[in-house]
């Protein structure tokens, strides 16, 4: 499928990063105070629409994220040496042989990949994506904890409604952000399987933990999708890795064509890089 691209939108993402990447945090941490009325369902309580269509921009990483790389490339993802070994390592066949076509689609790499997201309400405290590359659905739970249970390739999400401003230290007021004021959706994901955070075999492993913020911004009648992600993983990680990925918003689901996960050969299988 042929993905858009929009030359003007990395001066939207300056701009838009100017303001802060994380609202009125100065790191990824906890914002300020929270209501303290009964809250709105997350529904009613949402600052940002991110509903829709939304097709891939892949304007960074394109040799990373449009095919896949050479066997061993982890270039720009902190691994450590653990990591390495198992990301040369990686036999593309065995993974097929092991029925394991999907371990590229876990929550951790699944938005890297050329797609086009479908967002709904599946409830008034649960946000539903679902992707049409390797068709998988993610459950965004603005209530709720974990209850326990077997990890899965999507794993737990927990989101909440975080207020933008560019004022830090900014506590917002007691009675909480107005909806549809503007904001972010912060979304923190865990008890997800093993996965690759690559098509590669780049690993992340069962006890990662990712962190996303995801930011609409609207210009001159197109509406872009910012995701940030910060993946933390003690285990093939010596330091966080952070990405961000762009999606163009589409006025209907025309576009929308599903496809079951698969092993997409690497670029050179040959060629060990890193």
């Amino acid at each position: 499928m042929k993905r858009p691209t929009h030359a003007g939108l990395t001066w939207l993402i300056i701009l838009w990063m100017l303001g802060g990447l994380c609202g009125p945090e100065t790191s990824f941490g906890q914002s300020g105070a929270r209501p303290t009325s009964p809250p709105l369902p997350a529904r009613k309580a949402a600052l940002i629409d991110v509903t829709g269509y939304w097709a891939s921009i892949i304007s960074v990483d394109w040799r990373w994220r449009m095919m896949t790389p050479p066997i061993g490339d982890y270039s720009s993802v902190p691994l450590n040496p653990e990591g390495i070994r198992v990301t040369r390592a990686w036999d593309p066949k065995a993974d097929a042989a092991q029925g394991a076509q999907c371990k590229a689609y876990g929550a951790a790499g699944l938005m890297r990949l050329p797609e086009e997201l479908q967002i709904q309400w599946s409830d008034d405290n649960t946000l539903q994506i679902q992707t049409d590359a390797g068709m998988q659905t993610r459950q965004l739970h603005f209530d709720g904890h974990w209850a326990g249970g077997a990890a899965t390739a999507q794993g737990y999400s927990s989101a909440s409604w975080y207020k933008q401003t560019q004022t830090v230290g900014f506590n917002p007021p007691s009675n909480g952000p107005k909806p549809g004021g503007g904001g972010t959706l912060k979304v923190m994901t865990t008890h997800m399987l093993p996965g690759y955070l690559r098509r590669n075999g780049v690993p992340y492993s069962g006890s990662a933990v990712m962190t996303e913020y995801f930011d609409r911004i609207d210009d001159e009648g197109t509406s872009y999708l910012i995701v940030t992600s910060v993946v933390e993983d003690a285990v093939y990680l010596r330091d966080i890795f952070i990405t961000t990925e762009e999606y163009m918003r589409m006025p209907d689901g025309s576009r929308w064509d599903p496809e079951p996960c698969r092993i997409i050969p690497p670029t050179s299988s040959s060629q060990v890089v890193g």
